[in-house]
């Protein structure tokens, strides 16, 4: 789903219409299966191997973010440079910095690990990483929107 938002409005314009363009949500769809299909093979290496299950399932959900992410990487690198003023982009560093957060608590399993048996019932990594990860999502939403209407006249 961000692949195709991404590919409709957050693509830089001297991309859209290149190479990597018209190959982007093909490949972003064959990440989705290969991803879905490392989520579950971790699942059977959970009792056998649990530190190889875990870095599956971490992979299988960091790499197609991070190659949906492409675009929008590109897009802070050329605000860095050029000191851009577009509105989306502070609400698109919000939206990272919320995966990135949600990353870091899925492979850390903080705060329980710091105090076991104090967070079994409130205040979980697991709870904690579902709630990073839907802030995250609502400012993806909030900066795609106004990607698009930013971007309507020239679509």
């Amino acid at each position: 789903g961000s692949a195709l938002a991404y590919s409709a409005y957050v693509f830089p314009p001297e991309w859209v219409d290149g190479a990597f363009h018209r190959c982007y949500v093909p490949i972003a769809v064959l990440n989705t299966a290969l991803s879905t299909s490392l989520s579950c093979y971790s699942r059977f290496l959970e009792a056998e191997q649990p530190r190889l299950s875990k870095a599956s399932r971490t992979l299988a959900f960091v790499y197609p973010y991070l190659f949906d992410s492409i675009p929008l990487f590109y897009r802070f690198y050329l605000c860095a440079v050029e000191s851009c003023t577009e509105p989306a982009v502070l609400l698109h560093y919000k939206h990272t910095a919320f995966a990135f957060l949600t990353c870091f608590i899925f492979a850390s399993h903080l705060p329980e690990r710091l105090a076991p048996g104090h967070f079994d019932y409130i205040g979980h990594s697991h709870q904690v990483f579902h709630v990073c990860g839907i802030l995250g999502t609502h400012f993806q939403m909030e900066a795609i929107m106004m990607d698009m209407a930013e971007r309507r006249s020239r679509l």
